[in-house]
């Protein structure tokens, strides 16, 4: 008896081992989010996307309400197409606009979502017109060193020629 009490308690306790590792595993891949809610479906055009993946969060006032579908290129308009499944219960109009944002510093990247005022709501296979692309940090860092650099090299300039001015006696 103390033999199958024994082999109990270890099959319980691989299994609860696998059961943990599922999760973890799903929660990596950014799984754990599944919902059975049904949605209806969006796009947006960007002019970068930056980090974005598929399976970010769309949020709206902080609440998640829907996710990234599909992340493409349109080869008409030379832009990300980003496609958005916006779970039901909730109804954006139609002059909605949609922005890539960053959570923290260095967080993910995710679509927020602000309303607009139109009476008309976005239907599935509309398009959100209004769109703001993602802040590449690198982009940011090399427009503040060119500006720094730049504004150097005018202070640089009247104060140069006067100096040569004095070195030469005047």
């Amino acid at each position: 008896m103390t033999r199958e009490k024994t082999d109990f308690w270890v099959g319980l306790f691989i299994m609860l081992g696998l059961v943990a590792l599922a999760f973890l595993a799903l929660r990596a891949g950014n799984m754990s989010s599944f919902s059975f809610t049904p949605t209806y479906r969006v796009q947006a055009h960007f002019d970068n996307v930056g980090g974005l993946k598929i399976r970010a969060p769309v949020k709206s006032s902080g609440v998640v309400v829907g996710r990234v579908a599909a992340i493409g290129f349109d080869n008409q308009r030379f832009q990300a197409t980003v496609a958005l499944d916006l779970e039901q219960p909730y109804a954006f109009p139609k002059d909605t606009s949609a922005s890539i944002l960053t959570s923290g510093l260095l967080g993910e990247q995710y679509v927020g979502l602000t309303p607009g005022g139109d009476d008309k709501n976005l239907a599935d296979g509309g398009t959100i017109e209004f769109t703001q692309s993602a802040v590449v940090l690198e982009d940011l860092i090399s427009k503040f060193l060119y500006s720094s650099a730049e504004k150097e090299g005018t202070k640089a300039g009247p104060d140069a020629g006067g100096a040569a001015a004095q070195a030469a006696g005047h």
